[in-house]
C-alpha cells in the first residue's frame, strides 16, 4: 500500500508518539462549547455543501487574475501599449513570481483568522487590483498591475479551495471535484463573455467592470457564507453529526516542517511545477498559437467551451478516484495529458481538431485542479492546510511564470511554436511513464 494509509491515522498511542517525534501535531481539539451560527444550524443540508457552492463562485470571480482570464486581455493590451509579446510575457513572469510570494502569508492568515475574514480581505484587494490594471500605460506599470492581480486573484482562489478542504475529509476528493466542475462551467463561458465585453467597451473599461463584479458578488457571499472547520459548530466533516463536539481523534496533521521532510511532498510539488509551467504557457499564448496554426479567433475562443466541459467531467472523475486509488496515478495522468497537449497545440487546424485539443487540455486541467487542491490535505491533514497550501501555491504559481516566457522565447528564436512545444513534451511524457511504478514509504518521511 502506498503512503496514504501510513499518514492519515494515528489511532494508537505509539503512533501518536511517533508523530510527536516527527514534529507532527496530533488530534485537533474543538472549542467548548460549539460556536453558534443560525445559518449553519438552519441549513437543510450539510453546511459543507453550502460552503462549496459559495467557493465555486469565489473561484469563478477570481478568473481575471488567472492565466485564462489574462490571456483574453493580452492581445488588446499588447497592441495598445505598443510592447512586444516577449516583453509582455516577461512582465507576466516577473509579476507571477513576485505575486506568488503573497500566498504563504495568505495561508497563515487563513489558518489563524479563518476563511470568513480571509475571503473578504482577499476579495477587496483583488477588486481594487482589477481596477488599477485599467490605468496601465507602460511596461513598468504592467508588471505592477500583473503582480497585484496574480497575487490577490490567486489568494482568492486559494481561500476558496481551502475552505472546501476543511469541511470534507473522507469525501474531499468528490467535493473538490464538484467545485472544479462548477468552476469549469465558468471557464467554458466567461472567457468568451470577457472577450465580447472588451470588444464593446475596450480593455480598460472591461477591467473596471471585472473589479466591480468581484466586489459586489464575493464580499457579501464569502463573508456571509464561509465558516471555519465544522467541528467548531458541533459538526463532523462530510456531514456526519459530531457527538458532544467530538473530533476525528485519529486524523493526523502534519505541520509544514514535517510535510517538507516527506518524499511525497516533493513528488507532488515537482509534478505540479511541471504541469503548471507548461499548461500556463499554452493558455497564456493560446490565441497566438492558434493564429499561427491558421485558426481564427472565434474558433480559438470556442476551444474554451470544450476545455470547460472536459475540465468538469475530468474533475468529477478525478474526485471520485481520489477517494479510492493512490493519487500518484492521477499525477501520472496529469503529466501525460500535459505532454499530449504540447504535441497537439500546433498541429490543429480544423474546428473539430481544436475542440479535440480542448478536450485533452481540459481533461488535464480537471485532473490537475482536483489533485493539487486535494492531495496535500489528503496526506497532511487540515490544521495547517492553509500554510502548507500557501507555500505549495507559491512554488506552483512561481513555476507557472516560466511557461509563458519559455514559449515566447522559443517562438522568437525559431519563428514558430512547434520546436519548443515538441521538445517540452518529452519530460512530462517520460514522467507519466515512471510515476505509476513509484511506491512511497508508508509514513512518507525520508529517514
Amino acid at each position: 500500500m502506498p503512503l496514504a494509509s501510513g499518514v492519515r491515522s494515528i489511532g494508537t498511542r505509539p503512533a501518536v508518539l511517533r508523530a510527536a517525534k516527527n514534529g507532527l501535531p496530533h488530534a485537533m481539539t474543538p472549542p467548548e462549547p460549539p460556536l453558534n451560527s443560525r445559518l449553519v444550524e438552519r441549513s437543510p443540508i450539510y453546511y459543507g455543501w453550502v460552503v462549496l457552492m459559495a467557493a465555486v463562485v469565489g473561484l469563478a470571480v477570481s478568473m481575471p487574475g488567472m492565466t485564462a482570464g489574462v490571456s483574453v486581455f493580452l492581445d488588446a493590451m499588447i497592441d495598445d501599449l505598443g510592447i512586444s509579446r516577449s516583453g509582455a510575457s516577461t512582465a507576466y513572469a516577473v509579476a507571477t513570481v513576485v505575486g506568488a510570494l503573497v500566498l504563504p502569508f495568505v495561508g497563515r492568515y487563513f489558518d489563524r483568522r479563518g476563511p470568513r475574514r480571509s475571503v473578504v480581505v482577499c476579495t477587496v484587494l483583488f477588486a481594487v487590483s482589477c481596477v488599477l490594471v485599467s490605468l496601465v500605460n507602460s511596461l513598468f506599470a504592467l508588471v505592477a498591475a500583473f503582480t497585484l492581480i496574480r497575487a490577490f486573484g490567486g489568494a482568492l482562489g486559494s481561500v476558496s479551495m481551502n475552505v472546501v478542504s476543511i469541511w470534507f475529509v473522507r469525501r474531499r476528493g468528490m467535493a473538490i471535484g464538484l467545485a472544479g466542475a462548477g468552476f469549469a462551467v465558468a471557464l467554458a463561458t466567461l472567457p468568451g463573455a470577457m472577450d465580447a465585453l472588451i470588444g464593446r467597451v475596450g480593455w480598460r473599461a472591461a477591467w473596471v467592470v471585472m473589479g466591480v463584479v468581484v466586489a459586489v458578488v464575493m464580499v457579501p457571499l464569502g463573508g456571509g457564507v464561509f465558516r471555519g472547520r465544522p467541528e467548531l459548530y458541533g459538526l463532523a466533516p462530510d456531514g456526519r453529526r459530531a457527538e458532544a463536539p467530538t473530533l476525528l481523534a485519529n486524523e493526523l496533521d502534519y505541520d509544514l516542517t514535517a510535510a517538507r521532510r516527506t518524499l511525497t511532498f516533493w513528488l507532488y510539488v515537482g509534478g505540479g511545477v511541471l504541469s503548471n509551467a507548461l499548461a500556463t504557457g499554452l493558455i497564456f499564448h493560446h490565441y497566438s498559437i492558434m493564429g499561427a496554426a491558421g485558426v481564427g479567433r472565434p474558433t480559438a475562443s470556442a476551444m474554451f467551451a470544450a476545455f470547460g466541459v472536459a475540465t468538469a467531467v475530468a474533475g468529477l472523475v478525478a474526485g471520485y478516484l481520489m477517494d479510492r486509488i493512490p493519487p500518484r496515478f492521477l499525477l501520472a495522468a496529469c503529466t501525460g495529458l500535459v505532454g499530449l497537449g504540447m504535441l497537439a497545440a500546433t498541429r490543429v487546424s480544423t474546428p473539430g481538431q481544436v475542440l479535440a485539443y480542448g478536450v485533452v487540455f481540459g481533461a488535464m486541467n480537471g485532473i490537475s485542479t482536483t489533485l493539487f487542491s486535494t492531495v496535500f490535505a489528503y496526506y497532511f491533514g487540515r490544521r495547517h492546510i492553509g500554510t502548507i497550501n500557501g507555500v505549495v501555491s507559491t512554488i506552483l504559481v512561481g513555476a507557472s511564470a516560466l511557461g509563458p516566457l519559455l514559449l515566447a522565447v522559443g517562438f522568437d528564436v525559431a519563428g514558430s511554436y512547434e520546436p519548443v512545444l515538441t521538445v517540452s513534451a518529452v519530460v512530462p511524457l517520460g514522467l507519466a511513464a515512471v510515476i505509476p511504478f513509484l511506491v512511497l514509504k508508508r509514513d512518507g518521511v525520508i529517514r
